[in-house]
């Protein structure tokens, strides 16, 4: 794109020099208008352009653009669900819309209950915000916010992983580049991927053909947070991908990945002002991100990039004497597996 000036001078230069070009005289006043002009509508191109590069749209804008050329939905995100455990005075109802939380997170009961003799009732609730955010540990959920007649205590016995985040752009942009590059027809296995990542909360999938023979087919899974897909996702994938494969697959196996956990033995030199749980637990989540971004892609979780990110991590001076998972060597990924952030020294 040029600016005015370039432009400008171009057409002074197209110009006779029997003409007195100077700035102030006609032929430089006449001219200058029309370049910057020309310099404008440029700009308008060089935007209009822009649009139609994927690489370079974001948000709303990319959403409309995949949607328009390819058909494809960006995932939204959802609210988490669980059962908690409410116990009180028997025969006490809980109703619909009441609710349990964390410290600083809500969730609406969203199915109706009453505790049995004993006092005690399983009960579904749901997040009442939308992601990650409502991924919680076990016995997070203990709160009452507003006092309930009857009820005492409340706690969730398993932690909460099934709240995703809405698809990102980087992924999005993935699936229109796999639609156009490897396009799913006729039933061959990129068919089958592309039904696998219709489903909301799948993040990605493997697919396996004649993996128990010739009419056989084996999809393996993982979650939106690139974890093993729980059982609810398995079901939604295998539902999904039973009403739009093709006559001939008798044999479909749905799976979730297999967890390969990362565990870290590491002799860690502390900058001052960090104590060693903050250090580990900054380890923790700079190694999880990277995990998340080779699952399903690597065939390995490299000892050095492991090792870069522990020095990477905020509080640490140094380290030596690494170890994953007992090891010096790269830890080999399962054909069917994702790697899982572990422990680290524990």
């Amino acid at each position: 794109m040029e600016d005015e000036k370039i432009i400008h001078d171009r057409m002074m230069v197209n110009i006779s020099d029997e003409y007195d070009k100077s700035k102030g005289n006609f032929v430089y006043d006449i001219t200058k208008p029309v370049a910057v002009e020309f310099a404008k509508q440029q700009e308008k191109i060089a935007a209009v352009q822009e649009k139609l590069d994927v690489e370079k749209l974001t948000g709303d804008e990319l959403t409309r653009t995949v949607y328009q050329r390819t058909g494809i939905i960006r995932k939204p995100a959802t609210q988490s669900t669980t059962t908690v455990i409410v116990s009180g005075t028997a025969g006490t109802l809980v109703k619909v819309g009441e609710l349990v939380g964390t410290e600083t997170i809500l969730y609406t009961v969203i199915e109706e209950a009453i505790l049995n003799e004993s006092g005690f009732a399983h009960i579904r609730v749901q997040c009442n915000e939308f992601g990650q955010i409502g991924n919680v540990p076990a016995n997070a959920i203990k709160n009452f916010p507003a006092s309930i007649n009857g009820l005492v205590n409340v706690y969730n016995p398993e932690s909460v992983t099934n709240g995703y985040d809405e698809e990102t752009d980087s992924d999005l942009r993935q699936r229109y580049y796999d639609k156009l590059q490897r396009p799913g027809k006729a039933g061959n296995k990129y068919h089958y991927r592309e039904w696998a990542l219709k489903v909301t909360g799948i993040g990605d999938a493997k697919i396996f053909p004649r993996y128990n023979g010739p009419l056989s087919m084996k999809v393996v899974v993982i979650d939106a947070n690139k974890l093993p897909a729980n059982p609810e996702l398995i079901e939604a994938v295998r539902e999904h991908i039973e009403v739009e494969m093709p006559f001939g697959v008798d044999d479909l196996l749905v799976i979730p990945a297999e967890a390969l956990l990362i565990n870290l033995s590491v002799a860690l030199t502390i900058m001052s002002g960090y104590t060693e749980e903050v250090v580990k637990a900054n380890i923790k989540n700079n190694i999880t991100k990277h995990l998340k971004e080779i699952a399903f892609r690597t065939s390995f979780v490299s000892y050095a990039k492991i090792g870069a990110l522990i020095i990477e991590s905020d509080g640490v001076l140094d380290y030596q004497d690494l170890l994953i998972n007992g090891s010096t060597a790269n830890v080999v990924i399962p054909d069917d597996g994702v790697p899982v952030m572990g422990g680290v020294n524990e």
